[in-house]
């Protein structure tokens, strides 16, 4: 059997190895055209460019392992079926259980692979990638502007320029709409203008020339407003323009640059906090129930004082109703932003995980996928493969939706899709050994 199991396993690791270059490839082809105007022609160094294209490739790395482990199996067991082997395993007492047994082992250590991979390295490379993004930006603020496009880096700002220049740090022919006051749609144009962060890049500035200034009042559009200018400044926050403190001493930040322990830290913080927003959401009920008990009874005027007429005793007693009201109102809020974080961190944490059991959950869907087609070339392979890959894929990210809108908890939601999947594979697997039964008979 251990010859047996060498030649299965064997079998495999041609289609892995082809499966997982060629993925991570086209993925890496796919982020370079994507980002390809932002890099060429700004100039970043061809070093640069490949150190981040490198840093970026990580999260391909962690996608690329599963779909190449479901497109190996699919090949290697569509390969065996069709040369007739599998038939001779078969006729020798060998089922398809125990064909998959030294698979299944090498998935689970693929998997635990990918978690310490999707636990260590991927934070870290993450972190790297978006600390060189960060100086990047702040050598050359033209960065994140698109030239002939509209750029929306700036939360409520949409800003096209025609031309820049990343040397000189100029635009030219630039168009500005402002959304961000209440009341006034604001249009802004310039012949040319320059850019760049202030002394401790908290803030980036943007000095236009020769323009003009268009305001329309919101929504009855009756009001209009024009006015030129020789020189105006915009400022923003650095922070919203996507890029915040240097790397060499940026705090990690976001659910893509931490690890599982430190995602688990961050949710039982978030879980503490609605605790104590809870509490602090009973007392004011206390309270507003003791008011109204002792206003039936006839208490409160001792309460308030002698000296309080009744009209004055009712007025503050509503006061006061008001103010616990609004105190209730405010932690009914904190505890539900507070939820929505809890939800999104702890969908990051069972992500890490899920994913990671993804190579041992394709093993079984990729099995009895691979017999049942009987032909084990690349192209039906991959198609095959592409098509559950996807199915998986659509529920993951279904389940990160849900999960953050707090429909269902965070580990069902993210749990869903392997659940699938293995259901998907031991029902295949359990209809193809009653097929082969009933053609034994």
């Amino acid at each position: 059997m251990k010859i047996i199991d060498r030649y299965i396993l064997k079998a495999h690791r041609g289609p892995f190895l082809f499966a997982f270059v060629t993925i991570v490839f086209v993925l890496i082809l796919q982020f370079f055209a994507t980002f390809a105007d932002r890099f060429i022609g700004k100039g970043i160094s061809f070093t640069t460019i490949v150190e981040l294209i490198a840093l970026q490739s990580a999260w391909m790395v962690g996608l690329a392992v599963p779909m190449a482990v479901l497109v190996a199996v699919v090949m290697a067991f569509g390969s065996l079926t069709t040369t007739s082997e599998m038939t001779v395993f078969r006729a020798t007492g060998i089922s398809l259980y125990r064909l998959m047994m030294p698979v299944l082992i090498v998935g689970l250590f693929l998997s635990f692979c990918v978690e310490r991979f999707n636990n260590v390295v991927l934070p870290k490379a993450n972190y790297y990638a978006k600390s060189m993004m960060v100086d990047i930006a702040r050598s050359k603020p033209t960065f994140g502007l698109t030239e002939n496009a509209f750029s929306t880096l700036l939360d409520g700002y949409s800003i096209f320029i025609r031309k820049s220049d990343s040397r000189t740090k100029e635009l030219m022919d630039i168009v500005i709409y402002d959304a961000t006051r209440h009341g006034f749609a604001t249009m802004v144009t310039a012949e040319k203008g320059a850019i760049d962060f202030t002394a401790d890049y908290q803030y980036l500035v943007m000095t236009l020339f020769n323009g003009e200034i268009h305001q329309v009042g919101q929504p009855d559009h009756k009001n209009y407003r024009n006015m030129t200018f020789r020189k105006h400044r915009f400022v923003f926050e650095s922070s919203g323009f996507g890029f915040s403190r240097s790397s060499e001493s940026r705090m990690r930040s976001g659910d893509t640059e931490l690890s599982a322990a430190e995602l688990l830290v961050i949710g039982d913080e978030f879980q503490k906090r609605m605790a104590a927003s809870e509490k602090l959401i009973n007392r004011p009920l206390e309270n507003i129930g003791r008011l109204i008990s002792a206003s039936s009874s006839g208490t409160p005027r001792k309460r308030v004082g002698s000296s309080l007429s009744p009209e004055k005793a009712r007025e503050s007693a509503a006061a006061y109703v008001d103010r616990q009201l609004l105190q209730l109102d405010g932690e009914l809020k904190s505890i539900e932003a507070n939820r929505n974080m809890y939800n999104r961190y702890m969908a990051a944490y069972h992500k890490k995980y899920s994913l990671s059991l993804a190579c041992f959950v394709f093993i079984l869907v990729g099995a009895p996928l691979g017999v049942l087609a009987r032909r084990g070339g690349f192209g039906v392979g991959a198609s095959i493969s592409l098509f559950f890959f996807v199915l998986y894929w659509m529920l993951m990210i279904s389940g990160e939706k849900i999960a953050e809108r707090g429909i269902l908890d965070p580990m069902i939601s993210m749990w869903l899709a392997n659940t699938v999947m293995a259901a998907v594979g031991i029902f295949l697997m359990v209809r193809l050994s009653g097929s082969v039964v009933n053609t034994s008979r």
